[in-house]
């Protein structure tokens, strides 16, 4: 305030005002030509003090400040700085400048009525140092507490007597740092030599006078550099080897710096700083109110205010997540039972401090909940409550109102249907096994197999030899024999070999899954569930039942269930009436809800129902807690440590007991058939050696007719004809027919022609293609010699040649 005058004054009479004191913001507003500021304004500390709020990850913090100028020009600043690293300003705490000691203790008590305990303080050493003092008396310097106070006092440590400096043990201070060098040295020096020398006193120095000194310099280099040379200033007679430091000035250790280019650091010297850092453990060690070395989280539960005070329903089903003594008052204290209230009791114990809470009934005089859920929730938005504890599903549209913690139950929103005993009712239960895919790509494949080897077997296996309809008895009946490996026909090639080992082991697989999985339908045929999908329920326009006011409500309508098909229920008991009773009496048919709710309805009734799809998404149950409320992150990550812990496990026993004589009702009714997709490398390795054995075959085979097929003068067709013919024939060069017909063969010396037909020999028979084409009065006849070793004979003289066979090829071009 006494700048602003001095200010004005300079204005009128134009002369200039030099302030080394006045730090308020509010003066830099006053846009004075005639103002010239030789020192930091206050806003040049909120960056600082919020490095250290981040760094120890304080959510919250409440300014105590002097109400005038010099007080309240930080305040826009420090809540601008404090935004940015996420923390918020609960309460401002405005002390008046001649406030007497009971107003000041009056203040600090409703501070103490509040969780947070991050303080600022921001104003004079007079009335900064009382107020340490009644917060010492009254117990705020204990453990717990964060003190931080701005450079208006730390920069004047040297006038705070030792009664006030022990009222402040453990608070941090911000203030400005002077970098040690020669001139700073030597100025000290010759001022507390001149100080003496005038006054007989030793006067401690302070940064007021430095920053007095430098303004005075400036000034004077300014009035030199007009031309006036009277002034001067000569250093030259003080020794360079005086030195102090500025422990000396009666302040605590330095913990650390801060500058707005680097942040927290431990030295002022910058080495080996990367960039900017709030890490806390760039600070040196600090002794915290209530002499402890562990940082202060920031918050407390007040002790000498009011207790958390919990809200929790009052259910008329399924007590099991929350029970109420029979005689509770409406918003009465309570002592709660059940599986929720367990799991927060047991999640305070983990907390790594005490919360002292008691609990409300949120009911009416009919021991019935006051109102939804959702008005339970609207209590903490209120302030009616601080916390709510019960069977309160985590939903998006709430969280914009109130925090949850992190979800203590299963999530998911769950159909559940009837059960009937379906044994010996379906007469088609063994295709179930496979799905209609697999049965068709098996079908498929036996009837491959079977083509494939009464291919590779046809010329030289008399048991695929025969007439067409044996032939596709035989092949048909040797590849479907294979299921039950009882074929009797004997393969004789190694490529047929080949292929049956491989198929037989495809073959093998198939079985040995369809038997088990028949014996798995069979067993559970007896059980199954009387609705499959809510296709089906929609179909049939049956009933459907949701819990009484959940959510789920949204889930069912959003299913297309007309709103008369849809009944509520509120306890397990109901809930199993309305299956008794069917949709067709006023039942239901299925039921929707919350897991946690259905595995509890399950467990009681066991063998009577099941879970079918489709699931629902959901976040499970959590507990409610005020928007922004420092509690949520604490009691999260308790909630984890007690999930991974055996203490869940006996929460649960305890109140969700397993029946001995139940199945897992965690499990779902699914499709046990099994697909192709299980199966498609089985017969991808059957096909690959299928069509690499036939394909060699083929081969093979048109080699060793391509004297048919460079027969001159004949038409495609009649060639592709001619070789399938010779296909069909035995291939008598094979070692599998007996040896007695060959050589019975090869005693035959003679042509028996049958009719009067001109026979006409080729003149050579070692050419690769036989004669040109006979006349159109001519049946032709060729023949080839062939030896015991099955190759054509080269030898013109047939008499020679061992063991000949002779083949017979007509070519009649008059189509006789």
């Amino acid at each position: 305030m006494q700048a602003n005058v001095m200010i004005n004054l300079g204005n009128k009479s134009q002369v200039p005002i030099i302030s080394f004191s006045a730090t308020s913001p509010f003066l830099s507003s006053l846009r004075s030509q005639y103002f010239i500021r030789a020192t930091h304004d206050d806003s040049s500390q909120v960056k600082a003090i919020s490095a250290i709020v981040q760094a120890f990850g304080w959510r919250e913090a409440v300014p105590i400040y002097v109400e005038n100028e010099f007080g309240e020009g930080v305040i826009p600043y420090l809540s601008d700085a404090l935004e940015e690293v996420n923390a918020r300003i609960p309460y401002r705490s405005v002390i008046p400048l001649g406030a007497t000691n009971e107003e000041i203790r009056r203040e600090l008590f409703n501070l103490t009525s509040m969780q947070c305990r991050v303080f600022i303080v921001h104003m004079d050493i007079d009335l900064g140092s009382r107020v340490f003092s009644m917060a010492k008396e009254i117990g705020m310097m204990g453990e717990g507490y964060v003190w931080i106070i701005t450079d208006g006092m730390t920069n004047l440590w040297s006038m705070i007597d030792r009664f006030d400096m022990d009222s402040m043990q453990g608070v941090l201070g911000i203030r400005i740092y002077v970098p040690k060098s020669e001139e700073v040295n030597s100025f000290k020096v010759r001022w507390k030599r001149k100080f003496l020398q005038d006054n007989m006193v030793n006067a401690e120095f302070d940064f007021f006078g430095l920053w007095a000194y430098d303004a005075t310099f400036a000034l004077a280099m300014a009035v030199e550099k007009l031309g006036t040379t009277n002034f001067s200033f000569d250093a030259s007679n003080v020794s360079k080897s005086a030195r102090t430091d500025l422990e000396s000035f009666g302040v605590s250790q330095v913990i650390g710096f801060w500058t707005s280019k680097y942040g927290l650091v431990k030295r002022p010297d910058f080495t080996n700083v990367m960039g900017y850092s709030t890490s806390k453990a760039n600070l040196g060690t600090i002794i915290w109110p209530g002499d402890t070395h562990f940082p202060p989280k920031g918050w407390e539960i007040p002790t000498q205010g009011k207790r958390l005070k919990i809200g929790v329903p009052v259910k008329t089903g399924f007590s099991e997540f929350v029970k109420l003594p029979p005689d509770t008052h409406p918003n009465s204290k309570v002592i709660p039972m059940g599986y929720c209230t367990d799991v927060f009791n047991a999640v305070m114990e983990a907390m790594p401090y005490a919360v002292p809470h008691d609990f409300y009934a949120f009911g009416n005089a009919d021991h019935e909940m006051a109102g939804t859920y959702n008005d339970l929730i609207d209590q903490v938005v209120y302030g009616n409550y601080d916390a709510v504890v019960g069977d309160i599903s985590i939903i998006v549209n709430r969280s914009f109102y109130i925090d949850f913690t992190l979800p203590f139950t299963e999530s998911g929103v769950v159909m559940v249907v009837p059960i009937q005993d379906g044994s010996n009712k379906n007469a088609w239960v063994f295709l179930k096994p496979l799905t209609w895919d697999l049965w068709v790509t098996s079908g498929g494949f036996f009837v491959f197999i079977g083509f494939v080897i009464w291919v590779l077997e046809h010329r030289i296996n008399e048991d695929f030899r025969g007439p067409p309809s044996h032939h596709v008895g035989t092949s048909f009946w040797f590849s479907f024999s294979t299921m039950v490996f009882a074929h009797r026909e004997r393969v004789v090639s190694n490529p047929a070999r080949f292929v049956v080992l491989i198929w037989c082991f495809v073959v093998l697989i198939l079985t040995q899954s369809y038997t088990a999985s028949l014996a798995s339908l069979l067993t559970i045929q007896r059980l199954q569930p009387t609705v499959t999908d809510v296709y089906e329920l929609l179909r049939r326009k049956d009933s459907v039942g949701y819990h009484n006011g959940s959510f789920v409500k949204e889930i069912v309508q959003g299913l297309k269930f007309n709103p008369s098909k849809m009944r509520t229920f509120r306890s397990p008991e109901e809930l199993n009436e309305l299956f008794t009773n069917g949709s067709a009496n006023g039942g239901i048919a299925a039921a929707f809800d919350e897991f946690p709710y259905m595995k509890l309805f399950l467990e009681k009734y066991c063998n009577k129902y099941t879970i079918v799809e489709p699931n629902f998404k959901s976040d499970g149950f959590g507990f409610v807690f005020p928007k922004g409320s420092p509690l949520v992150a604490d009691v999260s990550r308790a909630i984890s440590n007690v999930m991974k812990g055996d203490k869940m496990k006996e929460i649960e026993d305890k109140w969700f007991p397993k029946q001995t004589n139940c199945p897992d009702s965690s499990t779902s009714v699914s499709s046990y058939s099994l697909s192709f997709g299980s199966f498609w490398g089985l017969f991808l390795i059957a096909g690959v050696a299928a069509v690499i054995a036939l394909i060699i075959f083929v081969a093979e085979f048109l080699y060793k007719q391509k004297d048919v097929l460079c027969i001159p003068g004949i038409s495609v067709q009649r060639r592709i004809l001619q070789v399938l013919r010779n296909f069909d024939r035995k291939d008598l060069t094979s070692h599998t027919f007996r040896q007695s017909d060959l050589k019975e063969r090869s005693r035959t010396n003679s042509i028996q022609i049958i009719g009067a037909v001109e026979v006409s020999v080729g003149a050579s028979l070692n050419t690769n293609c036989p004669p040109g084409p006979l006349n159109s009065n001519q049946t032709g006849l060729s023949f080839t010699l062939v030896g015991e070793q099955g190759s054509p004979s080269t030898d013109n003289n047939i008499s020679n040649t061992a063991s000949p066979e002779i083949e017979i090829q007509l070519a009649n071009t008059n189509n006789s």
